[in-house]
């Protein structure tokens, strides 16, 4: 198959990237100064926050400081993580015109997770999708441990399939298809992909892979080869799993525009203001970025 001629990279740092930084809280400012950097460099689909609860995720708990912090730039959709009715609620109060639900692959990961099985959890969903609805919010749906789960093992691809297809057909516009725990190689991706297509048409589906096993371009190239054409990623490679021992952050944004760039693709997006960015961001989190394209360039103008 052809590779896609246009890519959507929906930037993940400020809410995937940040929620499992470990010590202290990164501080409000800095946030919403990293979503307007992202922003100013081309990025038009933001992951910005997630309107869950303090107790379990204390670097979002300020959420909604950061979405009414923001100077919003046209053009730009600004989204938000809400797991249920409660964080849609928040979300809405803040302006947000974009949220997210998410359910995994994995029925030890869910119950891990989010202490429930995957049947309950996409019923969970059912309030939210109907009250997202009502408001005129889109729902982007994630599934997790779409290559591996750190309590399972390896995955069906089917069972990504019926996932993926009971978010879709819920109301969710777009499925990003999480490697959480970055164990995913070319060949299993691809018929990860080959599956869920069968429910769920190509140009619904994203890829969301992580880079523990320095697989994530390599998965990623594979799954444009079958037609995928929005690409999940964070600025300096930031991110975890709190949940999947191990599992190092999600593939870098520049390592992904690098790639893209390299196919003749054209993204719209500045890449040396994402380096520049990246470093920015590491510095404050005190360590420097895990992209091999920002340490093989280095910064420009932090």
């Amino acid at each position: 198959m052809a590779l896609p001629t246009s890519i959507k990279l929906f930037e993940m740092a400020p809410r995937d990237g940040l929620q499992n930084e470990p010590g202290t809280l990164v501080p409000t400012t800095t946030k919403i100064e990293l979503i307007e950097r992202l922003a100013k460099a081309g990025l038009t689909h933001i992951e910005a926050a997630s309107f869950v609860s303090p107790k379990w995720v204390p670097q979002m708990g300020d959420a909604t400081d950061v979405m009414n912090g923001i100077t919003r730039q046209p053009g730009v959709v600004y989204s938000a993580l809400t797991p249920n009715l409660k964080g849609l609620e928040g979300a809405l109060a803040a302006g947000v015109e974009e949220v997210a639900v998410f359910g995994a692959a994995s029925e030890a990961f869910s119950q891990k997770n989010i202490n429930c099985s995957i049947a309950e959890s996409l019923k969970r969903f059912e309030p939210v999708l109907e009250r997202a609805n009502e408001a005129g919010v889109r729902v982007r749906g994630y599934v997790s441990c779409v290559l591996g789960c750190p309590y399972e093992g390896d995955i069906s691809p089917a069972k990504v399939a019926e996932v993926a297809n009971a978010l879709f057909e819920m109301g969710c516009y777009e499925i990003s298809l999480g490697d959480t725990i970055g164990v995913g190689t070319p060949l299993a991706a691809k018929r990860m992909i080959e599956a869920t297509r069968q429910q769920v048409p190509i140009e619904y589906l994203a890829a969301h892979f992580h880079d523990t096993y320095g697989m994530a371009l390599a998965n990623l190239y594979a799954v444009l080869e079958e037609g995928v054409s929005v690409i999940d990623a964070a600025t300096a490679g930031l991110g975890g799993c709190p949940y999947a021992k191990g599992a190092s952050g999600n593939v870098a944004t520049e390592d992904v525009l690098y790639l893209i760039e390299g196919l003749g693709i054209h993204t719209g997006i500045d890449l040396q203001a994402v380096i520049d960015t990246g470093y920015w961001i590491t510095n404050k989190l005190g360590r420097r970025p895990s992209s091999k394209v920002a340490l093989a360039k280095g910064a420009g103008n932090q």
